[in-house]
């Protein structure tokens, strides 16, 4: 079993910051790519950033210069910097990550969290 654990939402005014946290947990074989999607009221998830295990990054024109992805792979984590938040930043934010399992450590499954929810608002 693998589970995706994310912390650090919250309500923030506009302007402020926030720092969400996932970790990947359970039989894990290996972690490719880690993301962060989002999902407003009434919308589509959405992808915000993604980490290869390179570190190399992507992130969705809204939030480039505000928000930093980042990854600990001894920990297992990938971390979201959010800075200078708009409200329409609120959401309920996603952790996805591409892994592989010791019982299939050759086949590459997608794993999400359960979500966090982040609230901009004054």
């Amino acid at each position: 079993q693998v589970q995706l654990v994310e912390s650090g939402g919250g309500l923030v005014e506009p302007g402020g910051s926030l720092r969400l946290s996932c970790t990947a947990s359970g039989s894990i074989f290996r972690i490719y790519d880690m993301g962060w999607y989002r999902q407003a009221p009434g919308k589509q998830r959405e992808l915000v950033a993604s980490i290869a295990r390179d570190d190399s990054t992507n992130y969705t024109n809204t939030v480039k210069g505000r928000f930093t992805i980042s990854r600990d792979n001894a920990k297992n984590t990938v971390y979201l910097q959010m800075n200078s938040l708009k409200p329409e930043d609120t959401a309920v934010y996603y952790c996805n990550a591409k892994l592989t399992n010791h019982a299939r450590p050759m086949v590459p499954a997608g794993y999400w969290g359960q979500g966090t929810q982040v609230t901009v608002s004054s």
